[in-house]
């Protein structure tokens, strides 16, 4: 059977792209990457607001894909034209609440905590990602030659955002903590920078973790992969769902690096909520346990539903 053919549409940014990559390898997709640019003030005005029209956005999309998997406020009304030209020859799935009717979607792909509900919202658990078991597995060596330690611990950084800033006494607590509860009591260090760390944050871990500690200082996927298959615990900064969410799939405890919000989030705290109701994270405070909980892999289930809808769906 010919493979069917999607196009990821997204602003670029990791979660996003985790996201829709993640779906689109689950349902077995010859998909593209396409960063959506809006044009002018349009990037300013709420979807809801925005005329279902091609001069809102800079793209020039062709017809060559089936499936249309979209993530983020920009790639709202991209996805909702495409599929009012092409109508029932494409299917259109949207990750994340759309601020827009769900009608405008064949699926809509929120997380529990979403307060969102129609007859096409498919919910997880968390945000969906594009990690595999066997992707662990294979790059499980690829640290190895650089750890000295029985007792591993992964730190993965996120950025600044607009909910969560990062500031010198920030980052001094959560370096503490690590130090403290971790490397002090035998384990070594694995720190793992994302797309959105600035180099600063990396520079600061460089120079605050003795030699003994690895410090990645790049986006480097090999070394994410790796760290997180070979640690015993895990801590992820709180600022991102996805890194935790992608955390979630090992099964192994995760602590959340707390810090101050800029502005409160419903979600942030409702996704929090939910996965310490699940026994998944605790906060990072001043002690290591031990703890175990089901390993997610809600990408699958999510994709399992749709497929089904594939059998019964005239692309033509």
């Amino acid at each position: 059977m010919t493979k069917l053919k999607g196009i990821l549409l997204t602003e670029g940014m990791h979660g996003m792209i985790s996201q829709v990559e993640g779906l689109a390898k689950a349902l077995d997709l010859e998909y593209i990457h396409e960063k959506i640019e809006l044009n002018n003030f349009w990037k300013l005005i709420p979807p809801k607001l925005t005329p279902i029209q091609n001069y809102v956005f800079k793209n020039d999309i062709k017809k060559n894909f089936n499936v249309i998997i979209s993530c983020g406020r920009k790639s709202v009304i991209p996805s909702i034209y495409l599929k009012q030209k092409y109508q029932n020859q494409v299917m259109n799935i949207h990750i994340q609440d759309p601020k827009v009717s769900v009608e405008n979607f064949d699926f809509v792909v929120v997380p529990e905590h979403d307060d969102l509900n129609g007859k096409n919202v498919l919910k997880s658990k968390g945000a969906l990602h594009y990690l595999k078991d066997n992707e662990l597995e294979e790059n499980k060596d690829y640290l190895k030659s650089k750890i000295n330690k029985e007792k591993l611990v992964t730190l993965v950084v996120g950025g600044p955002n607009k909910y969560y800033n990062y500031n010198t006494s920030i980052l001094d607590e959560i370096f503490f903590k690590i130090k403290d509860n971790f490397i002090r009591k035998g384990f070594q260090l694995i720190f793992v920078p994302s797309m959105r760390t600035p180099q600063n944050i990396i520079d600061k871990a460089k120079n605050y973790f003795d030699d003994s500690q690895i410090i990645i200082t790049n986006v480097d996927k090999k070394a994410y992969l790796s760290s997180l298959k070979l640690a015993d615990h895990i801590v992820v900064t709180c600022d991102s769902t996805s890194m935790i969410s992608e955390a979630a799939m090992t099964g192994k405890p995760i602590y959340v690096a707390q810090m101050p919000a800029i502005r409160n989030n419903l979600r942030f705290r409702n996704f929090f909520e939910s996965f310490k109701s699940l026994n998944i994270i605790r906060d990072l405070e001043n002690s290591v346990e031990n703890w175990s909980y089901k390993k997610l892999n809600e990408t699958d289930k999510i994709s399992s539903y749709i497929k089904e809808r594939f059998k019964n769906y005239d692309f033509s």
